[in-house]
């Protein structure tokens, strides 16, 4: 009986000691272990409840920006006109590429901007394999960036309505007038129709750029004319829209979208087009005759077409959003209006990006 008792009191110790053990690993584990904060920090959040995912609950205006390196201080550019120009809550959802995620970052938290709500999400260039190929014309058409738009519902976001901005852009006025505009039922988005604003036109004809579907589709190959869209229709930009995501998601329009990158990829049939690269004609025949049309001062574009082709300074004194779309970007030299977007520059923290002006050695 003695030696069953020790046996009992030498199992008892063993069992002891044993959950000791596991109490000590359980506290150690708990200590160690990254906080949900530092997580949304790694992902280039601003500090913000870590448990809460970002939704409209949060009652916020969700903004989809790209920002690559090369072209970094307009994305801050956009970012600071959008911010300082309204009293809504914004979300800027920035993506970039992963080598991009530091300096974009850096920019944010080193400058005027360390106040703004952000997440900075990493696209993945590899689900463009197969579906665009090189073009000589405008090669800067073709980095991978300019095809987040075609995969917005597949970014980690949680809204039911988004804004898509180009980093080519300044906004004037208040973007929650934006964000609240009404799209027609059955719409996924909205954008500006290519025949809107006299003043347009104007800017159009002194630069010779096309503005309907033929000046972005190739309608001598036979995969054109079966889609049966005049080819005297006006076209739209997509460097700013709207979309109604839970629409986006039932009509399937990501995957259309890739079917005409991938036909383009095969027949050739818009790559070669006058205008707007590979990224615009996929949208065109998307969303051809089933988008809501914006408010055309809400998108004033076409102001990098030209080096001296100029809007009237009372016209874009009333304009909501300017877009320099096309070759001549207010960063560089030669272009035009560049007071309007330079009153928005931060310069770069870092010193990588620098603007190109004539007295500058850059």
């Amino acid at each position: 009986m003695a030696l069953l008792r020790k046996i009992n009191h030498v199992l008892l110790l063993l069992l002891l000691l044993m959950l000791c053990l596991l109490l000590h690993n359980t506290l150690l584990r708990a200590s160690t272990r990254p906080k949900l904060s530092d997580h949304w920090k790694n992902l280039g959040s601003a500090p913000q409840a870590p448990a809460v995912r970002v939704s409209e609950v949060d009652n916020v205006i969700p903004i989809i920006i790209c920002a690559s390196e090369e072209r970094m201080g307009g994305t801050m550019a956009t970012i600071n006109s959008i911010h300082s120009n309204t009293d809504a809550s914004v979300f800027f959802y920035i993506v970039t590429f992963r080598d991009a995620v530091k300096l974009t970052r850096q920019y944010i938290e080193k400058t005027k901007l360390r106040g703004i709500r952000y997440k900075i999400l990493e696209f993945n260039p590899m689900v463009l394999r197969g579906k665009v190929k090189p073009d000589s014309s405008r090669p800067e058409l073709l980095h991978p960036l300019n095809f987040v738009r075609f995969y917005i519902p597949l970014l980690d976001i949680n809204h039911k309505r988004v804004i898509y901005l180009d980093d080519d852009v300044i906004v004037q006025g208040d973007i929650e007038e934006l964000y609240n505009m009404k799209l027609k039922p059955g719409h996924a988005a909205a954008f500006a129709t290519d025949c809107d604003l006299p003043s347009t036109h104007e800017m159009v004809r002194s630069i010779g750029m096309q503005t309907t579907y033929m000046g972005f589709l190739d309608y001598r190959k036979q995969e054109v004319r079966d889609l049966g869209i005049n080819p005297r229709d006006c076209s739209f930009n997509p460097g700013v829209f709207v979309a109604d995501l839970s629409e986006w998601k039932k009509q399937k329009i990501t995957k259309q979208l890739e079917r005409w990158m991938e036909e383009n990829f095969r027949q050739n049939i818009y790559s070669s087009a006058m205008a707007g690269g590979v990224a615009t004609p996929p949208m065109l025949i998307v969303f051809h005759d089933k988008y809501t049309t914006l408010d055309p001062l809400w998108h004033v574009r076409h102001l990098g077409w030209s080096p001296d082709a100029r809007y009237s300074e009372s016209f874009l004194q009333e304009a909501r959003l300017l877009h320099w779309n096309g070759p001549f970007k207010p960063w560089n030299y030669p272009a035009v209006h560049l007071d309007l977007w330079e009153r928005w520059f931060i310069p770069d923290p870092s010193e990588r990006f620098s603007l190109v002006r004539p007295d500058s050695e850059s």
